[in-house]
């Protein structure tokens, strides 16, 4: 059993420690909530666990599909040991529906299907507020190679794949999602997260939404939309 060492890193949503294994950290989830790039604050009860344990589950999800992870081992309702990765600078969000930026962006309402879905590429930079990329600067400013990019896309489409079909049978639209990659002895690995704050979640009948989407308009209801995505999945808490 590794021990848990020194604080390395602490973010919005997570911290991240150091262990007995140079190869392998500790993530801590928080209830802590941000939107708008940090400008809005507050806090989640219970947002912590969620995202601990059904980030877990997908990822074990996935990896029955080929899609290797960082996850190791969930140690408790709120850590979990991963592989220690070198974090490519980029956020990849698929979108499967017209939401949130994306619909301001182009003035197609909110719910709008594109003809497939759309994959876009982000500086992982708070300081400079996440801007909107595309490969050519990821290749020129050296964030990822060009193999790193093209793995990076394949992997994101397949991930969009094996979890849209997935969601769908438990009666939810997974809208969009951002997801992450990191460098791992040589190989690109999925990393960070995959839960109620990285994704937009919509009931399939209803159009009820079931994310962080609800604090970021302060449409109240928070706690349970997380607990609701919990139960939906099959996971107990």
């Amino acid at each position: 059993m590794v021990e848990q060492k020194e604080q390395l890193y602490e973010g919005k949503a997570k911290k991240v420690f150091a262990t007995s294994d140079p190869d392998l950290v500790i993530v801590d989830y928080k209830d802590d909530a941000t939107a708008f790039n940090g400008l809005k604050k507050g806090t989640i009860v219970g947002k912590g666990v969620v995202n601990n344990k059904m980030s877990n589950y997908l990822m074990g999800l996935l990896a029955k599909e080929g899609i290797e992870s960082h996850f190791v081992e969930e140690l408790d309702d709120r850590r979990t040991l991963v592989k220690h990765v070198e974090i490519v600078p980029l956020e990849v969000i698929m979108r499967n529906v017209v939401a949130g930026s994306l619909s301001k962006r182009t003035g197609l309402p909110e719910g709008t299907l594109p003809s497939m879905p759309v994959l876009e590429l982000y500086y992982k930079s708070d300081e400079l507020g996440d801007p909107m990329i595309n490969a050519d600067h990821a290749l020129a400013f050296g964030w990822a190679t060009a193999e790193e990019l093209k793995t990076i896309e394949t992997m994101a489409r397949k991930i969009n794949d094996v979890l849209k079909n997935f969601f769908a049978g438990v009666g939810i639209d997974l809208v969009d999602f951002k997801i992450e990659f990191g460098r791992y002895k040589g190989k690109i690995i999925l990393a960070d997260e995959i839960s109620p704050d990285t994704c937009r979640f919509w009931d399939s009948k209803t159009k009820e939404k079931l994310d962080k989407d609800r604090f970021r308009r302060d449409m109240g209801g928070v706690e349970g939309a997380y607990h609701e995505m919990m139960r939906r999945i099959g996971l107990k808490e």
